[in-house]
């Protein structure tokens, strides 16, 4: 045997295995690694219905107190259609947590969450007229109330698109099909300030839905994809035509 044979040379031969053995290592799937994953990077058992029903019973709510002149004839339709389809949803996925989806449920989602921002909108434009043209009825109260619950119904809608399209949805969430965020929210990059359980819920994209009204711009978290900075850019557009053109209302009237 020649001496360039590698068999002919043990120190040689150990380090050819050992150099193999890592890139074993380097090639097979690492479990404990993908064990401390992040739990909005790996699928978990998804979120609790509560919180949005709670939220779109609400913006329900608020559309019935609204004038009869700043809501779509019949009054009773959209709102008929909204509590429709949270019915239908939860009779279809009869389980409290977001943890499956079908082509079906992410239809009836995603018209619920349309039939919410179609009947807000319209409360709203024509709320925007009224102001313009100064005929609104009642006193500087009354204005501040219709006004109120008009921003606050935009800011439920707008929470409802965050939830309901980030990374395809609550179900889409749960399962982990996608690894990129279209919302980098804080705890995403600091793992340290948070639990390893952490994922955002309805509550986190209602958040920020309001701070975007209020501040005018995103806060803590920031939109990544084409579509969820027009959204919020839409919603800021929004909340600063209403905000200003009923506090110049409002002082007006007190004038």
């Amino acid at each position: 045997m020649s001496e360039s044979d590698p068999g002919a040379d043990p120190d040689r031969m150990d380090l050819l295995h050992r150099r193999l053995d890592r890139i074993e290592e380097l090639l097979a799937p690492d479990t404990p690694q993908a064990e401390e994953r992040p739990a909005w990077r790996r699928p978990t058992d998804g979120e609790e219905r509560w919180a949005v029903t709670a939220a779109i019973l609400v913006a329900v709510g608020l559309q019935l107190a609204l004038p009869a002149r700043l809501t779509i004839d019949p009054r009773w339709l959209l709102p008929a259609l909204e509590i429709g389809l949270l019915v239908a949803l939860a009779a279809l996925h009869p389980h409290k947590r977001f943890d499956r989806g079908s082509h079906l449920l992410r239809v009836l989602g995603l018209a619920l969450v349309a039939a919410v921002s179609l009947a807000n909108a319209a409360s709203a434009v024509k709320l925007v007229r009224e102001l313009l043209h100064a005929t609104g009825r009642g006193g500087a109260l009354g204005l501040l109330a219709t006004a109120g619950a008009v921003w606050v119904t935009n800011v439920i809608a707008f929470a409802l698109w965050y939830w309901e399209l980030d990374r395809g949805g609550p179900a889409a969430r749960a399962q982990g099909v996608k690894d990129f965020p279209d919302f980098l929210f804080p705890q995403m990059t600091q793992r340290e300030i948070a639990p390893p359980d952490w994922e955002p819920y309805f509550g986190d994209y209602l958040y920020v839905a309001f701070t975007n009204a209020t501040a005018f711009s995103p806060t803590d978290t920031m939109p990544l994809t084409m579509w969820s900075k027009f959204l919020m850019m839409t919603q800021t557009s929004v909340s600063m035509i209403t905000v200003l053109l009923v506090v110049a209302r409002a002082v007006n009237i007190l004038q």
